[in-house]
């Protein structure tokens, strides 16, 4: 059941929100963070176990390399500082879906540690700061089976999966969030978007929120206006779209504004994000560090990156996620609305590309963003998973602008390339879609179009120039689209002057 709320702007005006944000990552290693197990996504359900990672007595952890390169270079992406030295500890805790009991994580000796990044929320800067991003491994996956909702409330039973039991995560957890007023919800949803693109931008993780890849643990408290006491903070657990971080937020800060405005107290305690009805309920009384118990691992080795390495890792950054849209915005010439549509609808990068082979960036977004668009819809794809390449796009544009083909036939042309029918170039020539250049055939076409259509024919020699779009209709109908209308237009003018 929802629970009384506050309007926003109400609350807001009674309450300052303060946030914490902790995002796990799923890194797309090959193997688990301490066994050989696959990470591969989709598997039947416990095939990717072994002892390790099944926790069975007298098996021995082994740090994956490549999970504590991808956290570094996280870490360096972040503005953070990389630990000289640094080891795992275990977290003592009761995880149905983890046989151990205990999850191997890091505490108070992370391997990234005081970062920063700064975002732009409606053209207002805000600078997250970075507590820490820590490797640890995933737990497992409970699913709960016979109810309604999917959780465990009106489940009739619940099934273990331990194929993601020991996956490497990297978790980031920002510093107390102040000074973000009644932008919070949408600060928040900017700063997991950023981390998104940056996990993808890095080649770390598909960051796929829906397959849970990246998910967020938003904290939000809130402190009467005046007062510097922080609240006590409630934990909505594993929200998985941004969508639902910023919704989430938003109703968190109103439901606790009801409370505290009732003369109630707000419980330390985890919450659960009810997507169909907008609303939060409780999980389970949020537990302090001192809990958990943590302690170090005794099973494995402390790490301890050299700089030399930590430096070469520096070198392959790539340009960060927010730089490269600023720039793109610039060289393209686009507002920030085109810009966001095109971020919106993951063409970035396949624009691009087909702006590097050759095509206008206002025809590249045009062709990626509608008739491309609505194919990856209709497919149920990604659009860089569609059966055609920028550089192929680009060539289709280069068509258009030759006058070979008019905006009409080129969809049958990208039709006709995705169908499997071989290049722009190909498919003009096996369908015969170029546009009739013979100004013979076309004047001829003209003539039969004013013949047939005598009463818009007068109306243009009586200077009502606007009738001549019947006889344009009647002659790029009779050519199936193959004329060009500027000279079909032309034409039909000159013969009726």
């Amino acid at each position: 059941m929802s629970s009384p709320v506050l309007d926003f702007d109400e609350a807001l005006a009674a309450f300052d929100p303060v946030l914490g944000l902790e995002v796990h990552v799923e890194l797309n290693t090959a193997s688990k963070m301490f066994c050989g197990c696959s990470t591969a996504f989709g598997a039947e359900p416990n095939t990717h176990t072994c002892p390790v990672c099944l926790g069975l007595p007298g098996s021995l952890p082994v740090v994956n390399a490549k999970a504590i390169e991808s956290a570094i270079r996280i870490g360096l992406a972040l503005n953070c500082s990389i630990a000289d030295w640094c080891r795992f500890a275990r977290k003592n805790y009761f995880y149905p879906d983890m046989t151990k009991d205990f999850q191997i994580s890091q505490y108070d000796e992370p391997i990234a540690f005081d970062g920063y990044v700064d975002l732009d929320v409606d053209g207002e800067t805000f600078r997250i700061e970075i507590e820490r991003a820590h490797m640890e491994e995933d737990a497992g996956k409970l699913l709960h089976l016979g109810g309604s909702t999917g959780r465990i409330g009106d489940a009739e039973y619940s099934l273990l999966d331990y194929n993601r039991a020991g996956t490497p995560l990297i978790e980031i957890v920002t510093k107390t969030i102040h000074g973000t007023g009644a932008k919070a919800p949408q600060v928040a949803k900017a700063y997991v978007s950023f981390l998104r693109d940056l996990m993808v931008s890095l080649g770390v993780s598909d960051a796929r929120m829906e397959q849970a890849s990246l998910r967020c643990d938003a904290n939000v408290s809130i402190m009467p206006k005046g007062t510097t006491t922080l609240g006590l903070r409630t934990e909505t657990k594993n929200v998985n779209s941004l969508r639902s971080v910023e919704r989430a937020l938003h109703h968190e800060i109103r439901r606790q504004a009801a409370v505290l405005s009732s003369g109630g107290t707000v419980q330390q305690e985890t919450r659960h994000w009810h997507e169909d009805g907008e609303y939060t309920t409780p999980g389970r009384l949020k537990s302090d560090a001192e809990d958990y118990r943590y302690f170090p691992e005794p099973d494995l080795v402390p790490v301890a990156p050299s700089r030399e390495w930590v430096e070469e890792l520096r070198a392959t950054l790539p340009e960060l996620p927010n730089l490269r849209k600023l720039r793109l915005q610039r060289d393209w010439g686009f507002t920030d609305l085109e810009l966001q549509d095109v971020v919106n609808a993951g063409a970035l990068d396949v624009i691009e590309a087909t702006v590097a082979a050759g095509a206008s960036p206002q025809a590249a977004r045009k062709w990626w963003l509608t008739e491309l668009a609505r194919r990856a819809n209709e497919a149920g794809v990604e659009l860089a998973e569609l059966a055609i390449t920028p550089a192929q796009v680009a060539e289709v544009q280069g068509l258009v602008d030759a006058g070979t083909v008019n905006d009409k036939l080129a969809r049958q042309v990208i039709e006709g390339v995705l169908a499997g029918e071989g290049s722009p170039a190909e498919v003009v020539v096996a369908r015969n879609l170029a546009v009739v250049s013979d100004s013979g055939e076309l004047a001829a076409a003209v003539d039969r179009a004013i013949a047939a259509n005598p009463d818009a024919a007068a109306r243009i020699r009586d200077g009502h120039v606007q009738a001549a779009g019947a006889l344009i209709g009647a002659v790029m109908k009779e050519m199936r689209g193959q004329a060009d209308a500027a000279t079909v237009r032309e034409l039909v003018l000159a013969k009726l002057a």
